[in-house]
């Protein structure tokens, strides 16, 4: 039974992307926050203080790319 699997790194790059977003919303939310407003802060400005330390949420958002985080966005809201 050897057989060769074949993984699509990129879908499963946003899949993670994805999870984590869901992660630091989770965060936001449990301290109070408007998830979406803080989301959009940083996205717009590129300034991860808008997104609280609460739960590791920020250094999160560190680890993921603007241009990754809106690209998994756009490919999820199409169905990609």
């Amino acid at each position: 039974m050897d057989r060769t699997s074949i993984f699509n790194v990129e879908a499963l790059r946003q899949e993670l992307i994805l999870l984590t977003l869901n992660e630091i919303i989770e965060s936001l939310e449990r301290k109070g926050y408007k998830a979406e407003n803080q989301l959009v802060g940083y996205l717009l400005t590129g300034d991860v203080t808008y997104i609280s330390n609460y739960e590791g949420a920020r250094d999160k958002m560190r680890s993921l790319k603007r241009e990754e985080i809106l690209l998994a966005l756009i490919n999820s809201y199409e169905g990609k």
